[in-house]
């Protein structure tokens, strides 16, 4: 048969004792006198048959029945601490930064703003763009969108989505076959580190052809947004991120119009080991893994 559990107070009370080696200082954290700690006290032990204090004029100690008390009382606060707090967290509105390239926030992310506002109302997202892999310690960044290989493990990393790369051009350049890119002007994206070998294209012709392509001439970027707003305001075809060129697909602004693709690398949610709002954080990862890797969002 089991015993009852002695009041959640008079556990309060001996925890309290326990840690802080005081009844003067228990009182004080708890907000009650010395005489209602040992009052709390003496119940425990005559509700437990045994005494968990040996108590002197200058100090209070614990018997060895007291020690298994206290490492059972330990654990069982710090959990309810951290069961409030949790609580208390996820009532709070959440404020996180959250660093991706340039490229990313602009072409995918901006455009599904209003449905993340709406499916996460509380969260305040502050949205660092960069394109160099910045340190979420130093900068204090709570979590980020990392391209390429996998992060260190310390950063939790999730991966969202391996990435393709696709010719798109405006519809309005009318390019329907594969012999109507000599006649097109190529716009190329300078700088790339990763994926490698890069999906230029010296690669697209060596796949796909034509192998006429003049590849050395066109407007250069080194930032893959310009690339894409240049290919939008129709002044030539580009092979960019099937990710990024999504929503510019789907709206009809840009078309891909092959069916070829040439391999990218991965996608990542991290976070800041050090950050708080880990519901919020939780939240936002599952989110981000829905939209990049739905089938239906993800179609070109």
């Amino acid at each position: 048969m089991k015993r009852k559990l002695p009041p959640l107070g008079a556990l309060r009370a001996f925890d309290a004792v326990a840690r802080l080696q005081s009844f003067k200082l228990a009182a004080e954290e708890i907000g009650v006198s010395p005489t209602a700690i040992s009052h709390q006290i003496r119940l425990l032990e005559s509700l437990l048959g045994v005494s968990v204090f040996e108590r002197t004029p200058r100090k209070v100690a614990l018997t060895d029945d007291g020690k298994i008390l206290q490492q059972a009382s330990a654990r069982a606060f710090n959990l309810l601490q951290a069961a409030v707090e949790n609580i208390g967290e996820r009532q709070r509105p959440a404020v996180l930064t959250l660093s991706a390239t340039t490229a990313l926030i602009t072409h995918w992310l901006v455009p599904r703003l209003p449905a993340l506002m709406q499916q996460f109302p509380a969260l305040d997202l502050r949205l660092h763009a960069d394109d160099r892999i910045v340190n979420l310690r130093s900068k204090q960044i709570d979590v980020a969108i990392r391209y390429g290989n996998k992060p260190d493990e310390l950063l939790s990393p999730r991966l969202l989505q391996r990435d393709r790369f696709v010719l798109v051009v405006s519809p309005q350049l009318n390019v329907a076959s594969i012999s109507a890119l000599s006649q097109t002007t190529l716009i190329h994206i300078d700088g790339r580190q990763v994926p490698q070998p890069p999906p230029d294209w010296p690669r697209w012709r060596s796949e796909f052809g034509p192998t006429a392509l003049a590849v050395d001439t066109g407007p250069r970027f080194t930032d893959e947004a310009h690339a894409i707003q240049a290919a939008i305001a129709g002044q030539g075809a580009v092979i960019a991120s099937q990710l990024m060129v999504q929503h510019a697909l789907e709206s009809g602004l840009l078309m891909a119009p092959f069916g070829y693709s040439l391999p990218g690398a991965a996608h990542y949610f991290v976070s800041n080991p050090d950050g708080n709002h880990g519901h919020a954080v939780a939240q936002l990862a599952d989110w981000f893994e829905s939209e990049m890797t739905d089938p239906e969002k993800a179609s070109a």
